[in-house]
């Protein structure tokens, strides 16, 4: 599962394209190198890594895919999580 941030909160445009990208250069997978295997320009990506620009939600599980990672929803719990309660 593709748990961004290990939290129990949705994240914005721009937590979402650094975490895309980190897991990109831990994988020591060049951004020319997933475009071309994706079919997506390079100024897209670089976009959507830098929370700018937009993008399909198709291409954005395309490159989760990719990356060997999976979307996945979950009900919200209603008591908060250890890193809720260490955060406070």
């Amino acid at each position: 599962m593709f748990n961004i941030l290990d939290k129990s909160e949705i994240m914005n445009l721009n937590e979402f394209g650094k975490e895309l990208q980190k897991h990109r250069k831990e994988q020591k997978i060049s951004q020319t190198k997933l475009c071309e295997d994706l079919n997506i320009s390079r100024a897209t990506l670089s976009s959507l890594e830098n929370g700018r620009g937009e993008i399909g939600f198709r291409k954005i599980l395309q490159i989760i895919d990719y990356l060997g990672y999976e979307f996945s929803l979950k009900e919200k719990s209603l008591f908060p999580t250890l890193e809720d309660l260490r955060d406070e």
